[in-house]
């Protein structure tokens, strides 16, 4: 389960893990927040429904048993709801049965445990991608393209070496092509909620990533639209 080590890099999706181990939780948390996601964890169903009342999920992992509200109850309350989050449920039931009923109370994957963390982040991946409602993981824009699947980005032929966050900025603003984000709602995008840092680091992280793209012949993609936010036009 422990992720291993990879050169691969992943957008900037906002996922909750909800399991009742801590030790699940934290190797998760860390795996994922390597692969530039930001990342809220829960022990059990009622913290995960308190959160997902207050904040915005891409994707959330729900194990199905757990304390006082177990999966299935969230399932229950969420399945009503028209904005949710796409839901991978990670669980040690391994009967046909547990996945067809999970699936049928809206789950959108089924992964058992024990689990090979590449197999997790592939699934949450697709799942993100389900979310921009693309079949293909390959995004484009002019010269600039990315492949989601990979997590690659290039400029014609040439591949661009980004960090973990400036790839998930640049995926953020392609998918989002034509609207302006405000730097407050890519810092919620990109960052815990109870992230030490201030939504100032975008500017920093906005300028490292036009400077990469500016040496592959991208000076001009990302927009600064002022008092309003970026864009890519």
């Amino acid at each position: 389960m422990d992720p291993a080590p990879t050169d691969a890099q992943s957008p900037g999706m906002r996922v909750l893990v909800v399991d009742d181990s801590e030790r699940v939780r934290r190797t998760l948390a860390t795996g994922l927040r390597a692969h530039g996601m930001a990342v809220e964890t829960a022990a059990d169903g009622a913290e995960a429904l308190m959160l997902l009342g207050g904040l915005l999920f891409d994707v959330t992992v729900l194990d199905l048993m757990m304390p006082r509200v177990d999966g299935t109850q969230v399932l229950q309350a969420l399945k009503s709801k028209s904005a949710k989050p796409r839901i991978l449920v990670l669980s040690a039931r391994d009967q046909v049965q547990d996945r067809v009923d999970a699936l049928n109370l809206g789950a959108d994957d089924y992964l058992v445990k024990p689990f090979a963390f590449e197999e997790l982040l592939a699934r949450l991946l697709a799942l993100g991608r389900r979310n921009f409602e693309q079949a293909s993981p390959e995004v484009s824009c002019g010269r600039l393209h990315l492949d989601t699947a990979t997590q690659l980005a290039r400029a014609g032929e040439t591949v661009l070496t980004l960090t973990p966050k400036e790839y998930a900025l640049l995926e953020l603003l392609v998918r989002r092509k034509g609207h302006v984000l405000s730097r407050a709602s890519i810092f919620e995008q990109l960052y815990e909620s109870d992230s030490v840092a201030s939504d100032t680091v975008i500017e920093v992280l906005m300028s490292t990533l036009r400077a990469k793209l500016a040496r592959a012949g991208l000076p001009d993609l990302i927009e600064t639209r002022r008092g309003f936010g970026y864009v890519v036009a």
